[in-house]
């Protein structure tokens, strides 16, 4: 138990630092007047493929797997 106490934070920390370095290297389809209402036809919707592919994935895979240490610390947190 105690092991798992000193290693679950290094591994959120991680899993953060590679969730954050991920979402910022998706390309973004919209633009500016997205935000504010006005609808971009040129940005439609279009198919990942690639490496777009991928990053996706991973982000969602790192997303999940952050999600489950963090509920790990938390029932770590309540039985201890």
């Amino acid at each position: 138990m105690a092991l798992l106490h000193t290693v679950l934070p290094v591994v959120q920390i991680v899993l953060a630092v590679l969730i954050m370095g991920a979402v910022l290297l998706q390309r973004t389809g919209a633009s500016l007047g997205g935000a504010f209402g006005v609808d971009n036809f040129s940005s439609g919707f279009h198919t990942r493929r690639g490496m777009e592919k991928t990053l996706f994935n991973a982000t969602i895979v790192l997303g999940i797997l952050f999600a489950i240490t963090a509920l790990v610390a938390l029932i770590e947190n309540v039985v201890a």
